[in-house]
């Protein structure tokens, strides 16, 4: 969908596709760090007819690209997964969650450092999305980072706390605990 929004821009080639995924930090929400990754994806929107070829160009001193459009199809695709992505909440597997599935595998002392690693980690990335927001931008074009730092800060606060929990004790688990709940529950 990302290529298809693209190409609803303005036709351009792959590389430039790319490009522009890393300059607008697209990159951190959809997973194209291959360029290989894009020429697969629009091979692949071609085969389906939601993108075609719409020349060639060619700079000095480089080869020829292939400029791709967005077809009519394609564009029909892109506003019916959009209005189901903003309405629709889909059903994702991230791998946090099934982490937190099996900490009793680990001692709490070790889940408690582990954890507040990732507090460290996430703060650095929200501060990272603030520092690359160009200032005067409109919230416009800053609204997926908006909501990814919203998200961040969220786990942020909710990771502090069970933090706090297995540093105080309230939050704690060995393997009687984990025996007596198999035995009641299992």
């Amino acid at each position: 969908m990302l290529l298809l929004a693209l190409l609803t821009e303005a036709p351009m080639h792959p590389y430039r596709m790319q490009q522009m995924i890393k300059e607008r930090g697209q990159d951190q929400i959809v997973n194209v760090a291959q360029r290989n990754s894009v020429y697969q994806a629009l091979d692949r929107l071609v085969r389906d007819g939601l993108a075609r070829p719409g020349g060639t160009t060619r700079e000095a001193g480089r080869p020829e690209r292939t400029i791709y459009e967005i077809t009519d199809a394609g564009a029909a695709t892109m506003r019916r997964w959009l209005a189901e992505a903003l309405t629709v909440p889909a059903r994702e597997f991230p791998e946090f969650p099934a982490a937190l599935a099996f900490l009793a595998l680990i001692n709490p002392e070790h889940v408690r450092d582990l954890l507040a690693q990732r507090v460290e980690a996430l703060t650095a990335k929200v501060a990272a999305i603030h520092e690359a927001a160009p200032a005067g931008l409109p919230r416009l074009f800053l609204i997926e980072d908006e909501y990814r730092a919203a998200l961040l800060t969220a786990e942020i606060t909710w990771l502090r706390g069970v933090v706090q929990d297995l540093t105080d004790g309230t939050l704690t688990w060995n393997l009687q605990l984990i025996q007596d709940t198999l035995e009641e529950f299992g």
